[in-house]
């Protein structure tokens, strides 16, 4: 299995007199600020890749007397096309199916805010959560439900089909993707000051990020991809 690796990197000046007249310490704020951007940057190049998964399963339309309308194809997605609480258990029996092994003793189900809104509106949901205090061990986490931990994320992929948002929703067993960390490549944060490189005056300084990132789906009948709609969609954009 090959992967390829690319580089990525970010950086914004700092003029000198920004840095002398600044109520705030622009130095420590623009650290901040690009930090969170590589770690953001990282999470869509690997979101990326994982959205590529063969493995695919649409939501349902659901009615509202809550009969089903199988969807077969993006383009099918509509608002009303929502993961619910069975939908979760259909889908662990897939996972179940076919044998695909667990993290920490759980399948992990990473979706966006506004997929997870309306799964956390049904009421098998709430009477679930009522008498179930499951201590989170992910960042993001919401909740469990038929043996599967739900992690938000707003970094998840969104499609806008027909006007409609599609959100991928990430299914994930042991071992279904791996993260190069190139040696020597690894993130780095580059401060230069206005001495060092602000032209003949002085006049400004750099503070940026630059890394190497590569990603793999590494089974994938370990990754399934479920998209879905949601109630929230108008409020959401393609990203």
């Amino acid at each position: 299995i090959t992967a390829t690796v690319s580089q990525h990197g970010q950086y914004t000046a700092i003029s000198d007199r920004l840095e002398a007249e600044a109520k705030d310490d622009v130095i420590v704020g623009a650290t901040e600020e690009m930090g969170a951007s590589a770690g953001e940057t990282k999470d869509i190049l690997t979101r990326n890749v994982l959205s590529e998964s063969t493995e695919i399963a649409y939501a349902p339309i659901v009615d509202s007397d809550g009969s089903e309308t199988a969807v077969s194809a993006r383009a099918q997605v509509t608002a009303a096309a929502v993961i619910t609480p069975r939908f979760v258990a259909k889908m662990a029996t897939w996972m179940k199916k076919n044998n695909v092994p667990k993290i920490d003793g759980k399948w992990i189900w990473v979706l966006h805010p506004s997929a997870a809104f309306d799964l956390r509106e049904s009421n098998e949901w709430k009477e679930f959560h009522k008498y179930n205090d499951v201590a989170p061990i992910f960042k993001g986490e919401i909740g469990e439900l038929h043996g599967v931990r739900f992690v938000e994320s707003n970094e998840a992929k969104i499609w806008k089909e027909n006007g409609t948002a599609v959100y991928a929703t990430l299914f994930l067993g042991a071992k279904s993707f791996g993260i190069l960390d190139p040696q020597g490549e690894g993130m780095e944060m580059i401060i230069k000051t206005k001495e060092q490189i602000g032209g003949p005056l002085n006049q400004f300084g750099t503070i940026g990020y630059k890394f190497c990132h590569g990603a793999k789906i590494l089974y994938q009948e370990r990754l399934l991809r479920v998209e879905s709609g949601s109630s929230l969609g108008d409020e959401d954009v393609a990203n």
